[in-house]
């Protein structure tokens, strides 16, 4: 999938922006003698931005627009280094509602529903995304905001909530509360808008057996727009990416280098319209393919895999390039074990020892033969064995927000 003449024009309105702005990218773009692109080849040839340089632009050294036209500021939810700050225009505000109010069409969400948003509200995109889309829907928002899970189960009964946006993690909290205490039959959920962290097949299949609910991924990072620049059809595993608002391309990480559809990479995302912080060639860390099919709903959007997981996931242990993909892969295998688990990397005696704990599925107790197993298809898959653990079912923490699954003590004091 090639960048069209269409988008090649309006990537060229925004290199004019930035340049003009002389923020960061402006100057980048300036001092490699960047006007304009004319042609495919020479778009693949323009400096990638990346998270250090959006840092490095703090706090508003990203702002494209005029300052009197910035009606909102936004940052990403990291914990380390300086934030990112993104400004954004009334019209990206508004143009961020439009996309967001498409995925909830996509996924058959009508103004008739009721959306209760569990994702956090302030400076992180999510909530406030999801309750943007909702409203230009039309559909009835429940603003829950994250935690306080007793008076989130207590709002999704009285007002009967049909439609859950979440993280994976919090939709498969709620769905083990709402099933302890024996209230399936009180709630009356239909669909669940699942974003914000890469979630297992297993993992999907859990919560859909817990809520009964029809659960569709929705795509986005807050130096983009946010959530909601891309949508699954139903029954359909590729997401749909809006090409008027965001183009996407996706390279092979170590090179750079673009990679045909169909190949698995890293997503590149550049922003054709957004007046506020545009980015050109951001490098997102996620890994996908772009799907080269057409999808049964006859949209013409591309498409996209699920998000397999990151380039910063990898964990080098014992030499082995590993990933939370290849723990939840070998996890799948064994129907005894349940979603939940919990990765600890030390340095003991001298060398680097990964500990894996993971819940076992209720009614099992026997535990020991099945680490062994667990640890055997790890050593087969992988190629070296890990320290299994294999405990009881909701032993280990649960997130209302997203689940922290790799803790590596390696270098810590």
């Amino acid at each position: 999938m090639q960048i069209s003449k269409e988008q090649l024009a309006l990537v060229n309105d925004r290199i004019n922006a930035l340049v003009s702005a002389g923020n960061f990218y402006g100057k980048k773009l300036a001092a490699a003698g960047v006007t304009r692109v004319d042609s495919p080849e020479e778009f693949e040839k323009l400096p990638f931005s990346e998270k250090a340089d959006l840092r490095d632009a703090y706090p508003l050294g990203l702002m494209t627009a005029p300052e009197e036209e910035i009606v909102r500021i936004h940052s990403s939810s990291g914990t380390t280094g300086l934030p990112v700050i993104i400004p954004y225009t009334a019209k990206d505000v508004d143009d961020w509602g439009e996309m967001f109010k498409r995925c909830y069409e996509t996924a058959g969400i009508t103004k008739h529903d009721r959306i209760q948003i569990t994702p956090g509200y302030g400076l992180w995109t999510a909530g406030i995304g999801f309750q943007n889309g909702a409203e230009k829907l039309g559909a009835m928002v429940v603003p829950m905001g994250p935690g306080n899970t007793d008076k989130q189960i207590k709002m999704m009964i009285d007002m009967k909530t049909t439609v859950l946006c979440a993280t994976s993690s919090y939709a498969l909290l709620l769905g083990e509360e709402i099933n302890k205490r024996g209230l399936r039959d009180k709630i009356c959920l239909k669909k669940g808008v699942i974003g914000s962290e890469r979630w297992s097949e297993k993992m999907r299949a859990q919560i859909h057996e817990l809520l009964g609910i029809e659960l569709f991924d929705i795509y986005g990072l807050t130096e983009i727009y946010g959530p909601g620049i891309g949508i699954n059809c139903p029954g359909e595993q590729y997401m749909h990416m809006w090409d008027d608002y965001v183009y996407t391309e996706i390279i092979d990480p170590k090179t750079g280098k673009t990679l045909p559809d169909g190949e698995w990479g890293e997503i590149v995302l550049t922003t054709l319209v957004k007046g506020g912080a545009p980015l050109i060639r951001y490098r997102t860390h996620d890994l996908s393919r772009i799907v080269p099919v057409k999808c049964k709903c006859g949209k013409s959007y591309p498409l996209i895999d699920i998000i397999k997981g990151r380039t910063d996931d990898m964990m080098k242990i014992h030499g082995v390039n590993v990933f939370p993909a290849h723990v939840e892969e070998v996890i799948a295998k064994f129907p005894e074990l349940d979603v939940e688990y919990q990765i600890r990397l030390s340095h003991l005696d001298g060398k680097d020892t990964m500990r894996l704990y993971i819940e076992a599925k209720s009614g099992l107790s026997d535990f020991g033969d099945l680490a062994k197993e667990v640890a055997q298809a790890f050593k087969s898959s992988i190629g070296f064995t890990p320290i299994v653990k294999v405990v009881e079912q909701g032993i280990l923490p649960r997130s209302e927000k997203k689940a922290k699954r790799v803790i590596d003590e390696r270098f810590e004091e």
